[in-house]
């Protein structure tokens, strides 16, 4: 079986989104998952024709945030459009949940390069 690391570690911020209410209200979901994506290519230097999946994990899929908000927020950002993406609702465990599974799917031997 194939060993699988984590090379970094990017989040977005936390904070209200509700309209109104929060610093974070004026961006759309899609657009602040990408600078996280653009964050870790700029940090890491790969090519994005290189990732074989975007694992994203988000709380609550609703309104804004549903849809695959992996997919499009790689597109978004700029990712080769080679690169599948599929988000995951798992509340609190959404993050640590994308990881294992973007884990997993490198040491099964099916992909090289996960964004999880």
């Amino acid at each position: 079986m194939a060993e699988a690391y984590i090379i970094d570690a990017c989040r977005t911020p936390r904070g209200i989104g509700k309209q109104g209410k929060g610093a974070l209200a004026h961006l759309h979901p899609q657009h602040l998952a990408a600078t996280v994506l653009k964050a870790l290519v700029d940090r890491n230097g790969y090519d994005t024709a290189d990732v074989d999946d975007v694992v994203w994990g988000t709380s609550s899929q609703v309104c804004e945030q549903s849809g695959d908000l992996g997919r499009m927020a790689a597109l978004d950002a700029g990712y080769d459009i080679r690169a599948s993406g599929v988000t995951l609702d798992r509340f609190c465990g959404s993050g640590i949940t994308a990881n294992n599974f973007a884990a997993a799917m490198v040491m099964a031997g099916h992909e090289d390069l996960v964004i999880g």
